[in-house]
């Protein structure tokens, strides 16, 4: 079975750094996705939705931090987790977030607001076990040389 979510979307609200007793932290904040399409009657009708993330590595979560932004756009790779708890009047409340597996920055740096140091033009971040610094891929890195006859390629 595969529980495999992939977001393009824009922050809602810049990243929350959360510190735990055992050296280890999480980032939290929402994005939002936008989906276009004409109804009945043959008007466009926009609707936006919501998606609470979550990035449970330190390192990750401290990239996060650093150099998303509100209003910034973001690749998110993650699976959707889905748990519920009980509010204050002992109701029974559900909660569906995305757990972020890797995430790339796709502003670029003359666009995001913001930043810090943000070399932009997608550095993408992975939470994989044989890479536990999550170190930037840029695409160069990965692409190799660019020539011109690359520029021709349909995508």
């Amino acid at each position: 079975m595969v529980n495999k979510v992939t977001l393009i979307g824009r922050l809602g609200k810049d990243p929350v750094l959360k510190h735990f007793s055992n050296d280890n932290a999480i980032a939290e904040f929402s994005i939002a996705t936008d989906e276009s399409y004409k109804n009945k009657e043959g008007q466009k009708v926009e609707q936006t939705e919501w998606h609470n993330i979550k990035i449970p590595t330190k390192k990750q979560a401290e990239i996060a931090e650093k150099y998303l932004r509100k209003g910034g756009l973001v690749y998110i790779e993650g699976k959707i987790r889905t748990r519920s708890y009980d509010d204050k009047d002992g109701n029974k409340k559900y909660i569906t977030e995305i757990i972020c597996d890797n995430f790339r920055m796709l502003d670029s740096k003359k666009d995001s607001s913001g930043g810090g140091n943000y070399d932009g033009g997608g550095s993408s971040y992975s939470n994989s076990n044989s890479n536990s610094n999550a170190q930037p891929q840029h695409e160069e890195s990965r692409a190799g040389n660019n020539t011109a006859a690359d520029d021709d390629l349909p995508f």
